[in-house]
C-alpha cells in the first residue's frame, strides 16, 4: 500500500507487501545522481515523512520509524529497522538484523555488522578533524561489529571499531577500539569487565 501522498521518485522498485505512509519520499535525487535505482524489499513498512534517497539498495522486512532521513547509496540488509528522527548518512553499510533506534545519527562510511544494536540518541561519528580543509578526504565511520549493543545517549569517535557482542554503557564516549565480548562504560569509556557467556 503507498499514500497517495507519497512522492515515489522514477527508477525505484518496491517489492510485495509493501507499505508506505503519508509524506513519504522514496528515491529523492541527490548532488551527482545519475539515476541510480532504488530498491526496497518485501514486506518492508516506512512511516509517515521518512526520506530515502536515491540509491538505497534495503532488504525484505525493513522498517522506518516516522521521519527517519536515509541518504544515498547505502546498502541496508534484511530485518533491519531504523527508528523515528534517525539519520543515516550517505555510503553506509547495514547487514542483517541491525537495529537503530530513535533519533541516532549514523555518519557516512560506517558500517553496522549483522545483529548489532544502536540504542537511541547514540550519535557516531567520522570527521577527526572538522572543519579542516581536507576534512572530506579523510572521514572514517566507526565499525560496530556482530551483536555489539550501544547504550543510549553513547558518543561513538570516528574510525572506531566496537567488537563483536561487547556492550557500550549508556552515555559513554568511545575514543578507541573496543576488544570483543566486554562491557565498557564512561568518559572516557574503559573496560568494566569480561562477557561470560
Amino acid at each position: 500500500m503507498i499514500a497517495k501522498t507519497a512522492i515515489i521518485h522514477p527508477n525505484v522498485k518496491i517489492g510485495e507487501n509493501v507499505t508506505i505512509e503519508d509524506y513519504c519520499i522514496i528515491g529523492c535525487p541527490f548532488k551527482d545522481f545519475n539515476n541510480e535505482e532504488t530498491i526496497i524489499g518485501d514486506n518492508s513498512i516506512v512511516r509517515s515523512h521518512t526520506v530515502i534517497y536515491a540509491g538505497n539498495k534495503i532488504g525484505n522486512n525493513f522498517h522506518a520509524g516516522n521521519k527517519a532521513n536515509i541518504r544515498e547509496l547505502n546498502t541496508i540488509g534484511n530485518d533491519v529497522s531504523i527508528g523515528t528522527l534517525s539519520v543515516v548518512e550517505h555510503h553506509v553499510i547495514i547487514e542483517d538484523g541491525v537495529r537503530i533506534h530513535t533519533q541516532a545519527f549514523i555518519p557516512e562510511y560506517s558500517v553496522l555488522k549483522k545483529n548489532c544494536w544502536i540504542g537511541p540518541n547514540v550519535v557516531m561519528t567520522n570527521a577527526k578533524f572538522p572543519k579542516h580543509p581536507e576534512v572530506k578526504k579523510g572521514l572514517l565511520g566507526p565499525t560496530i561489529e556482530e551483536n555489539a549493543k550501544i547504550g543510549a545517549n553513547a558518543t561513538i569517535m570516528p574510525g572506531i571499531t566496537i567488537g563483536k557482542d561487547s556492550l557500550i554503557g549508556a552515555g559513554s564516549v568511545v575514543t578507541k577500539d573496543v576488544p570483543e565480548g566486554v562491557v565498557i562504560a564512561g568518559n572516557p569509556a574503559q573496560i568494566l569487565r569480561t562477557i561470560h557467556y
